[in-house]
């Protein structure tokens, strides 16, 4: 086995058709879209080279960085979302009765469709009989606010599915990480008085950091080019008061025809999403690998 994973023959046979899907499914159209944007186009018709102009504009577009707010938003709550899920875990990894079918029930929403959670909660919103405002009113709530037409609150009410979604997703990385734990150190730590306060988070946490540090990052990437249930739920709507950056892309490239901008404004996306993904790989890198 070792001499034919030295082989260089075999190891390129191996990674060959996965290599082969990443540069026809990722870097081609990756390297397509920025080459459009260099164009104006409309998708169908001859595409006239203009240079960066498109980039230009993006930068210069008022609506694209309200769309790039929104979705910094959504990753500033798609990350402290992540204290909620690892204390969850905690609880879940401490042996207590029901864990097994809690789990189960965390992962449903991971079985959904997007779409079908959009619908979901489009229904819980209803301003008039939607189980949300009836409960409000139920309590005293004479005049409860319509959700996803108020641009004061639409954008906070669409990250509650969204992180609803995700949690079973979370939670379960970070169950698996906490029970990789040997038991041998939580006895260890117990025996010398160790409170599950202080096990959490001197023993546990420590030992699961390259994993929170992973969870971070997809957190963060994920949110920044999220883009489905916003989109079944609004449309970014109301006047873009929930418009994300894939949501506006999306609008310029296949709702208004303006394949050129649009591909540009994807191709910031991206360049945005790289650095950002840089600058929290250096923020979140541990130094010391702690090994168990």
């Amino acid at each position: 086995m070792n001499k034919v994973m030295s082989n260089k023959l075999f190891i390129t046979l191996y990674i060959a058709p996965a290599l082969l899907l990443v540069i026809v499914l990722v870097f081609i159209p990756l390297l397509l879209s920025g080459y459009y944007g260099l164009m104006e186009w409309d998708g169908i018709g001859d595409r006239t080279f203009i240079g960066l102009e498109n980039y230009i504009a993006g930068i210069q577009d008022a609506d694209f960085w309200s769309s790039a707010y929104h979705s910094f938003l959504l990753a500033v709550f798609s990350t402290l979302s992540l204290a909620i899920y690892l204390a969850v875990s905690f609880i879940l990894a401490s042996k207590i009765k029901g864990a097994d079918l809690l789990r189960k029930i965390y992962l449903v929403p991971m079985l959904l469709s997007s779409v079908a959670i959009a619908q979901l909660w489009v229904k819980i919103y209803n301003p008039t009989n939607g189980i949300l405002n009836t409960l409000l009113m139920n309590l005293g709530i004479e005049r409860p606010p319509a959700w996803l037409a108020n641009p004061d609150i639409v954008l906070f009410a669409i990250f509650i599915p969204i992180l609803w979604q995700y949690a079973g997703f979370y939670i379960l990385i970070y169950y698996a990480a906490l029970k990789n734990i040997p038991e041998s150190l939580i006895e260890a730590a117990r025996i010398d008085g160790a409170s599950p306060i202080q096990i959490a988070l001197r023993i546990k946490l420590p030992l699961i950091k390259e994993v929170v540090s992973v969870t971070i990052v997809l957190a963060i990437v994920g949110s920044l080019k999220y883009f489905d249930l916003i989109w079944v739920m609004t449309g970014g709507g109301p006047n873009g008061a929930s418009e994300v950056m894939a949501s506006y892309m999306y609008k310029l490239a296949f709702v208004s025809y303006n394949f050129g901008y649009g591909s540009a404004i994807g191709f910031l996306l991206l360049i945005i999403t790289l650095i950002a993904t840089y600058i929290v790989r250096k923020l979140t890198a541990t130094r010391d690998r702690i090994e168990y």
